[in-house]
Parts: structure tokens; sequence; C-alpha cells
């Protein structure tokens, strides 16, 4: 972390505080978790204001959908996509930031 911090006192339930204790960098361990909630929270805002609005019937019909997939696709097709994306970023890495 860089740049202006503010120091918090919280309170965690005891299964949390345990994970924390293994961090090297709670603090850092923390403000990721923080920032990738406040990601998905600005998705799910971006896609309200288009006028689509994640549901738990949604994400559970997504998520069967690509357990199907997962299912059918043999390792060798995975393994040709994944060899197919990093070929397109190493020619130009804009490639997944433009997808």
């Amino acid at each position: 972390m860089t740049g202006a911090v503010r120091k918090l006192s919280i309170s965690v339930p005891p299964d949390v505080a345990e994970r924390l204790e293994r961090e090297p960098n709670a603090s850092a361990y923390l403000v990721h978790a923080a920032r990738v909630l406040m990601r998905r929270e600005a998705l799910d805002a971006e896609l309200a204001h288009h006028g689509i609005t994640v549901t738990d019937e949604g994400v559970a019909r997504a998520r069967a959908a690509r357990a199907a997939v997962d299912v059918s696709w043999p390792a060798e097709r995975y393994q040709a996509v994944r060899d197919r994306v990093r070929g397109a970023v190493d020619e130009d890495p804009r490639a997944v930031s433009a997808a």
C-alpha cells in the first residue's frame, strides 16, 4: 500500500482472525479482499445501469452451464484455448483488456 492510509481497529470472528494471523501482511490481504468486493459491486451497478440484474438464480444457472462445458470439453481443448489466448497476448498485450 502506498499513499495516504487510515488506521482502523476492527473486530472479526475467530475463524477470520485465525486466517489473518497466517498472513505476513494482514492489511494488504484485507485491502485486496475489499477491492475485489468493490469491483464486484461496481460491475453489478454497471450491469444494473444497462438493465441487467444479477440474481442468485442467474448465477446458479451460469455456474451450471459452465460446469456442463467443463465436463464436455477434454483437457486438450482447454489447453488449446489457453495457448491461443497466450499467443494473442504475446502479440498484443492490450488484447486482454480489449476483450
